[in-house]
């Protein structure tokens, strides 16, 4: 995996901008507020047309990742690494590494508010037909692309290479992948793999869903106590009882032991 990563990035370059980074649970993440990162995401599409991507780790990835570390090249192959969790930022926090929360949906809605010509094409990759005319009315958006891309893509090779190909295919600065982890993650790789991608890829998950109504999300209080998650388990409890309830808590058990290679390797200097 290690050699086949390095070929890769050898291939492709660098993964762009990324630049300073905090490592935190095993990820380079980039400490940033939401306008900040949103800012510089926007910019670098105007700097340069080479496709990169952002991704949005929550406590819910890096379980995942804890459990599936040939996943790990998804978040390798990222230009940009922002924390989406307010559990993950305190935490950090703890450890008294400076890591904000900057969910990927905060980041969406000021792309789109701030960042987003109305008049300029933008790609979606999932979401549903009734959400594409929702976000298009909400902002005034004259020309967005959609890719109705399938469920199961995970284990579908070539419905993923078709979703590389139509970001490849429709020319544009933005790019939504909003498919789920790792699945978006996946198509964020293939496309950059293509070469002939240009613009950001964002893999941002049910942002799109908070966005256009079609999903109600936590209020500001709730997240700012850090209970979004408990909003998510009460509103959709079969779908986020395994996620919450059974894999979430493990995340405690990965920063101590996190917690504990940094100290050794801290003595070991």
């Amino acid at each position: 995996m290690q050699a086949s990563r390095t070929a890769l990035q050898q291939g492709l370059g660098a993964p762009e901008p990324r630049r300073d980074s905090t490592e935190f649970l095993g990820l380079p993440f980039q400490a940033m507020q939401t306008r900040q990162a949103a800012r510089q995401i926007a910019a670098h599409t105007l700097e340069s047309d080479r496709f990169w991507y952002v991704v949005t780790p929550n406590v819910d990835h890096m379980v995942r990742l804890s459990r599936q570390p040939d996943l790990r090249s998804l978040y390798d192959g990222a230009g940009m690494i922002l924390n989406d969790s307010r559990i993950l930022e305190l935490l950090a926090k703890w450890d008294k590494l400076d890591l904000p929360a900057s969910p990927g949906a905060d980041v969406v809605q000021a792309l789109f508010e701030r960042e987003i010509d109305p008049e300029e094409p933008v790609v979606v990759v999932g979401c549903t037909a009734s959400e594409i005319t929702a976000l298009k009315a909400k902002f005034g958006l004259s020309d967005v692309r959609w890719h109705d891309a399938p469920m199961g893509l995970r284990k579908n090779p070539e419905a993923i290479r078709k979703a590389a190909e139509f970001m490849a295919t429709n020319k544009a600065r933005f790019h939504f992948i909003c498919v789920g982890s790792p699945q978006q993650e996946m198509v964020a790789t293939a496309a950059r793999e293509l070469g002939t991608v240009t613009g950001v890829g964002i893999c941002c998950g049910a942002s799109l869903d908070f966005l256009t109504g079609k999903s109600r999300r936590a209020p500001e209080w709730m997240r700012r106590a850090r209970l979004e998650w408990l909003h998510r388990l009460t509103n959709e409890p079969q779908r986020m009882a395994k996620r919450y309830i059974i894999d979430g808590p493990k995340i405690f058990s990965l920063w101590l032991a996190d917690r504990r290679q940094r100290r050794e390797r801290a003595e070991s200097r």
